[in-house]
Protein backbone atom coordinates (compact mmCIF):
# COMPACT_ATOMS: atom_id res chain seq x y z
CA UNK A 1 0.00 0.00 0.00
CA UNK A 2 1.32 3.09 -1.26
CA UNK A 3 1.99 5.76 2.49
CA UNK A 4 -0.52 8.41 0.65
CA UNK A 5 -2.88 5.57 0.69
CA UNK A 6 -1.87 4.73 4.46
CA UNK A 7 -2.10 8.29 5.24
CA UNK A 8 -5.61 8.93 4.24
CA UNK A 9 -6.61 5.99 5.92
CA UNK A 10 -4.97 6.51 8.85
CA UNK A 11 -6.16 10.24 9.33
CA UNK A 12 -10.08 9.13 9.22
CA UNK A 13 -9.25 6.38 11.61
CA UNK A 14 -7.39 9.26 13.66
CA UNK A 15 -10.42 11.12 13.87
CA UNK A 16 -12.82 8.73 14.87
CA UNK A 17 -10.53 7.81 17.43
CA UNK A 18 -10.87 10.70 18.85
CA UNK A 19 -14.10 11.57 18.69
CA UNK A 20 -15.11 8.44 20.32
CA UNK A 21 -12.66 8.58 23.02
CA UNK A 22 -13.36 12.01 23.69
CA UNK A 23 -16.88 10.88 24.53
CA UNK A 24 -16.03 8.35 26.60
CA UNK A 25 -13.46 10.85 28.56
CA UNK A 26 -16.36 12.90 29.15
CA UNK A 27 -18.31 10.67 30.18
CA UNK A 28 -15.86 8.92 32.58
CA UNK A 29 -14.96 13.02 33.77
CA UNK A 30 -18.37 13.06 34.72
CA UNK A 31 -18.55 10.54 36.44
CA UNK A 32 -16.74 9.76 40.03
CA UNK A 33 -13.98 11.66 39.11
CA UNK A 34 -16.25 14.93 40.40
CA UNK A 35 -16.86 13.89 43.59
CA UNK A 36 -13.10 12.74 44.11
CA UNK A 37 -10.35 15.17 45.83
CA UNK A 38 -9.10 18.34 43.69
CA UNK A 39 -5.33 16.31 43.18
CA UNK A 40 -7.28 13.41 42.25
CA UNK A 41 -9.27 15.05 39.57
CA UNK A 42 -6.25 16.65 38.69
CA UNK A 43 -4.25 13.54 38.35
CA UNK A 44 -7.59 12.16 36.09
CA UNK A 45 -8.19 15.02 33.83
CA UNK A 46 -4.05 15.03 32.97
CA UNK A 47 -4.05 10.78 32.64
CA UNK A 48 -7.60 10.96 30.46
CA UNK A 49 -6.51 14.02 28.14
CA UNK A 50 -2.92 12.18 27.17
CA UNK A 51 -4.19 8.45 26.85
CA UNK A 52 -5.55 8.81 23.54
CA UNK A 53 -1.71 9.38 22.02
CA UNK A 54 -0.89 5.47 23.00
CA UNK A 55 -3.26 3.45 21.40
CA UNK A 56 -2.43 5.90 18.46
CA UNK A 57 1.58 5.81 18.34
CA UNK A 58 1.72 1.95 16.21
CA UNK A 59 -1.40 3.66 13.69
CA UNK A 60 1.07 6.90 13.37
CA UNK A 61 4.37 4.67 12.59
CA UNK A 62 2.42 2.41 10.19
CA UNK A 63 1.05 5.91 8.10
CA UNK A 64 5.02 7.02 8.17
CA UNK A 65 6.55 4.49 6.64
CA UNK A 66 7.91 4.43 3.29
CA UNK A 67 6.73 2.35 0.45
CA UNK A 68 7.90 -0.61 -0.61
CA UNK A 69 9.21 -1.97 3.68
Amino acid sequence: MRQTHRKLIGTVAILVFVCVYALVAMALAQGRITEAPKLVQTIAYVVLGLAWVLPLLPLIRWMERKDGV
